[in-house]
Parts: C-alpha cells; structure tokens; sequence
C-alpha cells in the first residue's frame, strides 16, 4: 500500500541535477526513479545531445515518468541550476582531498528532513555528474557536502539512475519518518544561497589579493581549503554578509 506523504516540504524542496549527461535514457531513467520516490524537480546542465528530454530514449526509459521530464528544466552552467537552493550535495564514488564534509545517503536525507519548516528550511540540490567522468573538482567544492554511497570495494559502481534511487528512496524514508526536527533553541538564521556563498568566496579571494596573502598567480590549495572549511559551518545570509564586509574593509585599506 503506498504510504501518505507525511512531509511534503521535503518533496517540494528537493532538487535533482544532472551534470553533462552522455546518454538520453540514462535521463529517462533518473526521472522514472526520482518519481517513484514522490520527486520531480529534474534540472540538466549541458547534456551532451540536442533535445534530451524529448528523445525517444528518454522517454521510454523513463517509463511513465514523462511528466517529470516534461517539467524538467535544461541550463548552461552549474550556477543556473543552482538558483534558489541554499544547500548542495555532490554525489561521487571519489573522494578528493579538499572535498567538503562527505556523508552518507542516510546522514544527507536525516538533514534534509530535519531542515524543512521556517528560516531553517532547507532548498537542497543533489549533484550527479557524467556516467563517465563524474563531477568536476570545481562543482564539488561548491558544494556543502560530498556524499559517498558504501557499496562492495572491490566493485563500487553504480549507474546514474541507480545512485539517483539510492538518494531518493533514504529521503523519502527520512520524510516518512519520525526524524528529529532541527532544534528550536537559539537564533536560526535563513540559510545562504549557493550564489550568496559563492558571491562571497570571490570578494574573500579579491581581498586576499590585495593583502597579498593569496599570489593569484600562485594560489595553489588556499581557496579550496578555504571553501571546505566554510562547508563545514552552513553558512547563515547574514554570516555572508559579515564576511563580504570584512573583504570590503581589507579593500579599502589595500587602496591607501
């Protein structure tokens, strides 16, 4: 018997974005998944042939989920996606040295739906990359979190529409479940938006220029750490704000 949806914020705030996706069906399949599990909210970044949502074999893969790829959105960067989402997850088999935090699906679905009601709540994207290549170093450290699927060492690899599964079926579990709500104690802060964040890694990186504590002809890992420091500490608008603040005093100073 299908189950009520006993969280619906959590369906409404959920999105799935693919990065570059080399195969029309694999899209089909992703949207046949993510509807399964009470999901829709579908974004394509660069697919990598013309019409992707409306190829054949994006659509009979995507066996009865036609709505979701009719309602699906395609862009030109990860920026675009992005738009309006105040938290991002990576998925990725790979775990890289300046990754943010990396999590597992279940820890990433228990946050999620702990993090839906008032200023706290939470506009979340899932990032997918190339069936063949995965995400680039870039857009990982964009994002807040990096989550890793624990599957068998010595064969770990999981198709797009299967690691898509995995994500959707652990938040629609945690949506269904009792999971504890985010604590109501102390000041919660909006949460900011991945552009808001990004905006200001650009104004810090501007700022350590001018000081000369970053050679931006040099600047080896400083930024990257930097980024993956900040995605540990979910950033609140107004901690943006300082920060930008801070980045346009040392400016001021430099130009003396």
């Amino acid at each position: 018997m299908n189950q009520p949806e006993t969280n619906i914020s959590v369906f409404n705030r959920l999105r799935f974005v693919l990065v570059e996706t080399s195969r029309a069906g694999n899209i089909g399949a992703v949207a046949r998944a993510i509807k399964t599990m009470g999901f829709s909210d579908l974004v394509l970044v660069n697919p990598r042939f013309p019409h992707a949502l409306q190829d054949p074999e994006a659509i009979a893969f995507a066996s009865g989920a036609q709505d979701v790829l009719e309602g699906a959105r395609i862009v030109g960067d990860i920026a675009q996606a992005l738009e309006g989402c105040n938290f991002a997850a990576a998925v990725s088999a790979r775990l890289r040295e300046f990754s943010p935090p990396v999590w597992t699906p279940r820890a990433f679905a228990g946050h999620v739906a702990g993090h839906t009601e008032g200023e706290g709540a939470l506009t979340t994207a899932l990032i997918f990359g190339n069936e063949r290549f995965g995400l680039p170093n870039q857009i990982v450290e964009q994002c807040n979190v990096l989550i890793n699927i624990p599957a068998n060492p010595a064969y770990s690899s999981l198709n797009l529409a299967q690691a898509a599964q995995v994500l959707a079926y652990e938040c629609r579990v945690a949506a269904d479940s009792d999971a504890a709500p985010a604590s109501p104690v102390g000041f919660h802060g909006d949460a900011a938006s991945r552009a808001q964040v990004d905006g200001m890694y650009a104004h810090l990186e501007q700022a350590l220029v001018a000081i000369d504590f970053l050679d931006a002809d040099n600047p080896k890992k400083l930024m990257p750490r930097l980024k993956r420091l900040f995605a540990r500490t979910e950033l609140e608008t107004e901690e943006v704000n300082i920060l930008r603040g801070i980045a346009s005093h040392i400016l001021k100073l430099a130009k003396r």
